[in-house]
């Protein structure tokens, strides 16, 4: 029902807007060509094999290409191309313990997609973006962390006619995974089932749903469902921003998210403080038993984070909790089920996403250093998360931990360059999926972005 007032709302939109053709034309003569050529590689060398091999890698090079129109009366269209297309990689493709299954689609294959094609109305301070779009959102987002992003079809309304504050409301009904999902094999068994719903993908099977637009129960949970209706409010000023979210997937959970970011300025030190909170609960027909369980969920996570800033330096901790299944429940029902591409956690790691997990406490240190006064444009990251994992969470019970890099460069001889070196190490990794074996790994990853 708030799919057609939107619809309805988007038409009168167009009618009271419509005027001759000349015109029209010359919203496609004086619109923008932009877009993102990426090259993608990434080798992960693991101290116990898992298969056949004992090191996995990939590359890929790829991108997007897209065009917007000009706005003529408050309408605009826009539209993008991506693709992502394998090279120098080890054959069979699909031996997943030594080809990375995360930059490229089904079956280590190449592939293009256009995942964007909209309509967008402005009238005053209220804007309307219709069709296959890039959402950016605490529960269902890009999640932009391999070749290509999650995109979506959506019908999104946002108001700023109240100052400071940001309204939003609309309707999601289709999900089209990017690359970086295919990490994760629901179908593989209960432990992956698990571990994928709580770590941003589909419980049922993510390595073949990559690269196009399905219903977003049937990609979550396996059933086709009335998609995702969301409601939002932002407000920031000055230095304290609030957000609240609530995202009501039809017949499987309602999940409401809050945020709250505050910094003050005390001379050249910036003190900073946040605060997360999820609560997540089964609704209608209760579709997430296709995940094998009871189809009930009741879940609470919350996450505190606290830093300075000191001019180029900045540092933070962050802890999280997620409540604990009881004695005889080693499943969902108290975890986070995020399967859309969220993923906002303070305390998440670059590969490890535990702090969804039933029961699980998280810590994150991270410090952050921008070299920008000695000349080049570099960032430097350097992190530790560990998660303090439950019995019953349904995955493992054994601790994780992980530490890692980021070293971001842009060069100043070449405007829209970016060079990026990533690097993470996990320690003493076990996991029912592997029969409990344990498991450390060293994964790097060279990213080329160039913007245009």
């Amino acid at each position: 029902m708030k799919k057609h007032i939107i619809l309805s709302a988007m038409t009168i939109g167009l009618l009271s807007s419509a005027n001759a053709a000349d015109s029209l034309g010359s919203m496609f003569s004086e619109g923008k060509v932009s877009g993102q050529i990426r090259e993608y590689s990434i080798i992960r060398s693991y101290d116990t094999s898992v298969g056949t091999g004992s090191t996995r890698k990939a590359n890929a090079i790829g991108g997007h290409l897209k065009f917007d129109t000009a706005t003529y009366n408050g309408i605009s269209l826009g539209t993008a191309f991506y693709t992502t297309n394998g090279f120098a990689n080890q054959s069979p493709k699909t031996d997943y313990s030594a080809v990375d299954p995360t930059l490229l689609g089904n079956n280590n294959e190449s592939y293009s997609i256009l995942g964007e094609a909209y309509l967008q109305v402005e009238l005053s301070k209220t804007i309307l973006k219709a069709g296959r779009q890039k959402l950016v959102t605490p529960l269902a987002s890009a999640d932009d962390a391999r070749m290509l992003p999650n995109l979506f079809e959506a019908y999104m309304l946002t108001n700023t006619d109240i100052p400071n504050t940001t309204l939003v409301v609309g309707h999601v009904s289709k999900f089209a995974q990017g690359t970086f999902g295919r990490v994760y094999d629901g179908a593989g068994s209960a432990a992956n089932t698990i571990l994928s719903a709580t770590s941003g993908y589909s419980a049922v099977d993510s390595r073949t749903r990559v690269g196009k637009f399905v219903n977003m129960g049937e990609y979550a949970v396996g059933k086709v469902t009335d998609g995702v209706t969301v409601g939002a409010a932002i407000y920031k000023n000055g230095n304290l921003k609030l957000q609240l979210w609530d995202y009501y997937a039809h017949d499987i959970l309602n999940a409401i998210y809050a945020q709250v970011d505050y910094s003050i300025n005390v001379g050249s030190v910036k003190p900073f403080v946040g605060a997360q909170f999820i609560k997540e609960s089964d609704v209608g027909s209760k579709e997430l038993k296709n995940l094998g369980g009871t189809g009930e969920l009741d879940s609470t996570y919350y996450a505190l984070k606290a830093g300075l800033k000191v001019e180029n330096f900045t540092a933070y901790a962050a802890y999280s909790s997620t409540g604990d299944n009881s004695a005889t429940d080693a499943s969902y029902t108290n975890a986070i089920i995020s399967p859309w591409g969220g993923m906002p956690a303070f305390t998440q790691g670059m590969v490890t996403r535990h702090q969804f997990l039933a029961g699980t406490k998280a810590t994150k240190l991270a410090a952050v250093y921008n070299w920008k006064s000695f000349g080049p444009d570099l960032k430097t990251v350097l992190y530790y998360a560990n998660y303090d994992m439950d019995q019953n969470n349904g995955y493992t019970f054994y601790d994780a931990k992980e530490t890692g890099f980021d070293i971001i460069y842009k060069p100043a001889m070449v405007k829209g360059l970016n060079l990026r070196l990533r690097g993470n190490y996990a320690d003493d990794f076990h996991a029912a999926a592997n029969n409990g074996t344990k498991t450390s790994w060293d994964e790097y990853r060279v990213i080329v972005n160039y913007n245009f």
